[in-house]
């Protein structure tokens, strides 16, 4: 293939994946590697300029898609351009150095100047125009020149106000704020989960289910979603109109001279601003910046990819202007790709410690997410349907931090013609007793209790870190003493002796000696540990500890009835029964003799006796204390009677903000008049109960 002829086929594929993208919200690549072609386009026309013959003509130079029907078209005033962008330290500064290129500057003097970082929210970019200081048009960007009139559907969310608060001297004539529409993690994941129970297909990303619901005919169904902006730029005027054809927010009479000033300006109008800009001064500065973020991006509550970073002062920004598609003043950096498409190889089922069926995909190994992934679960049954992956599909894998690899969806465009849908297995791939599902449930289940699978994971989970934490009875090693007729249940890893273990493969006098003393050291483990062990149906760690320390003991947590179990906070009726059931079974019954025998310990903390002092309130922490860690300070809470949710409600008694909050918990406390406190302020309400005035 000559150059020019993949010029031409790039040129198409990106447009296709523009429109994709832009217009439909519904990618058929990933981010990264619709980067990858816009790169290998613009070093084709780099290197052949007669390529891209006029400025705009070519496809690395589209802003955005297609309009979708049925929606009013507003022409922007000011276009909205897209980033260029950059991927490494060294991309950051080249372009610092055409900076200093473009300004006539000295590269020594670039340290000085002010750069504003911002997280690159990964949202939908919206023009929000207000007149007189209210909302009279909401727009998405479109093409760049022409955006969607979506005004009705942008009322609905609550976060975007429809009056600013200045004074009437200090609201310009005309305001208009640019920024990013985005739903938050969990809501999205809430969305996800309402769209499975009701059989709907699923959402690949936050991004796509935020501009999908967004762009709805029906304002209604935007109003169901819950959807939040944050603003990155403004424009103002004091005229009729926002200044045509300009490239940075003009003042307006406002007197904004930088645009962290801008920003200001939209703080104090009310107009949501991330917390987490910052203005800082020279390139090592802004990457110090960036690597930041990317190692704490997945404690936010919404998604980002990357760091905005802008020129401060609007003079600076005016004299160094833009090309035809992006500002010279701003760039894009991108952080890493967490999501890659590969070949799915097999889906497979694997059968947990509770019989739980499992599909999961064997993949095409790939590396994405900082770690090359080779397997990824399927959660169930629905999720496969609804996802409709069928093996030998092409499918976007995402990795985010430590998460679990997840396949997002199928590449449809190269789905093998014929490919046949996947059917869940209808019996246990283990022991071939047949696979059960319960009417109303979504998990499928092995039934037979003796199946080898789950008794490997029984005994390893019982051996894990989070439980027993025996240090050298991992899965492969469980498995190798379940085959050699060892163990059948966690009594029996107590009985395990030198003699026995000298036999097996593997095992040497060091490595014998090793693990006994791992085994002997673990029965000294809480009293919580036991109970995670147990492998126990929906009793987790925070329902173990308050069992542990309500109760004391096992043998009291064994005879207590469903009433006094259920009544224990963090536990509850469902928890309360599958406990009673447990203990209910003399099979269980004989393991824990087998326990109680080995000297294993059963007995657990009482739960401190504390002043009630925050009983009937709820205190939501967000951040990081020095003084508590995030269950540490909920303890203390509930341990004086309160109770800590999750997330900031109208109920909510007060909002204790440590290092790094979150920026959703933190506005929502403000738009609600929910008190702030600090750690300091936090350690008073304790003690007191009451509120610092």
């Amino acid at each position: 293939m000559t150059d020019a002829q993949r010029h031409a086929e790039l040129s198409k594929l990106i447009a296709y994946h523009n429109e994709r993208y832009h217009t439909y919200d519904d990618p058929e690549i990933s981010d990264p590697e619709f980067d990858a072609l816009v790169v290998e386009l613009q070093a084709l026309e780099e290197a052949h300029p007669e390529l891209a013959q006029t400025p705009g003509a070519s496809a690395a130079e589209q802003v955005g898609g297609g309009l979708l029907p049925g929606f009013a078209q507003v022409r922007h005033e000011v276009p909205m351009m897209s980033l260029d962008k950059v991927f490494s330290l060294e991309d950051l500064e080249a372009w610092e150095r055409r900076l200093a290129r473009t300004l006539e500057l000295p590269e020594q003097s670039l340290g000085d100047l002010d750069l504003v970082c911002e997280l690159k929210i990964d949202g939908l970019s919206l023009a929000i125009r207000y007149e007189e200081g209210t909302l009279v048009r909401a727009a998405t960007r479109g093409d760049g020149t022409t955006g969607e009139d979506v005004t009705a559907n942008v009322r609905t969310v609550s976060s975007i106000p429809e009056q600013l608060t200045l004074d009437d001297h200090d609201t310009p004539a005309v305001v208009e704020v640019r920024g990013e529409l985005y739903m938050p993690v969990r809501a999205f994941d809430e969305l996800n989960k309402r769209q499975a129970e009701s059989g709907q297909r699923l959402f690949a990303n936050p991004r796509n289910s935020a501009a999908g619901s967004l762009r709805q005919k029906d304002p209604a169904v935007t109003a169901s979603r819950e959807l939040a902006f944050w603003a990155h730029q403004v424009f103002t005027s004091s005229g009729g109109s926002v200044p045509p054809g300009a490239a940075v927010a003009g003042d307006g009479g406002a007197g904004i001279a930088r645009h962290s000033e801008a920003l200001d300006l939209l703080r104090r109008a009310g107009v949501p601003v991330n917390p987490a800009i910052e203005v800082v001064r020279g390139i090592a500065a802004v990457h110090a910046y960036c690597e930041r973020w990317e190692a704490h991006r997945h404690d936010l509550e919404y998604e980002i990819d990357g760091v905005v970073v802008k020129l401060d002062e609007l003079a600076l920004q005016r004299s160094v202007g833009a090309t035809s598609h992006a500002p010279r003043w701003a760039v894009a950096f991108k952080y890493p790709p967490e999501e890659r498409t590969t070949l799915l190889e097999a889906i497979m089922v694997s059968i947990g410690r509770s019989g739980r069926a499992t599909p999961f995909a064997k993949l095409r190994p790939v590396f994405v997410g900082g770690s090359t992934v080779g397997l990824a679960s399927l959660h169930n049954e629905d999720q496969v349907r609804l996802k409709d992956l069928r093996p030998g599909d092409t499918v976007v894998v995402r990795k985010a931090g430590d998460v679990i690899p997840e396949v997002v969806m199928p590449v449809i465009a190269e789905r093998p013609e014929g490919l046949p849908p996947w059917e869940f297995p209808k019996e246990c791939p283990v022991c071939h007793e047949p696979l059960s599902r319960l009417p109303g449930e979504a998990d499928t289940y092995c039934t037979n209790f003796e199946c080898p699978a789950q008794r490997v994971q029984r005994l390893a989970h019982f051996a894990s870190r989070g439980a027993m934490d025996i240090e050298g009875l991992g899965e492969q090693r469980v498995y190798q003493f379940v085959q050699a007729g060892l163990l059948s249940d966690p009594g029996d890893i107590y009985s395990l002796d030198a003699d026995a273990l000298l036999g097996l493969e593997g095992f040497a006098q060091i490595s014998v000696n090793n693990l006994l003393a791992a085994i002997e050291a673990s029965k000294s483990r809480p009293l919580t540990n036991l109970l995670v062990g147990l492998g126990i149906r929906h009793l987790g760690p925070t329902g173990a500890t308050a069992l542990a320390r309500n109760l004391g003991h096992l043998d009291r947590i064994i005879a207590a009835p469903v009433e006094e179990i259920s009544a224990i906070d963090s536990v509850g009726q469902v928890i309360a029964e599958s406990v009673r059931r447990y203990f209910d079974a003399e099979s269980n019954l004989a393991a824990i003799d087998k326990l109680r025998s080995a000297g294993v310990n059963f007995e657990g903390p009482s739960a401190p006796v504390l002043p009630q002092s925050l009983t009937g309130k709820a205190i939501v922490v967000t951040g990081t204390l020095e003084g508590f860690s995030r269950d540490g300070a909920e303890e203390a809470i509930k341990f004086r009677g309160g109770k800590s949710p999750g997330s900031v409600s109208a109920k909510t008694t007060a909002l204790v903000a440590g290092e790094g909050p979150g920026a959703s918990k933190l506005s929502k406390a403000q738009d609600l008049g929910v008190p702030i406190l600090d750690e300091e302020s936090f350690v008073r309400l304790l003690e007191t109960g009451e509120l610092p005035e």
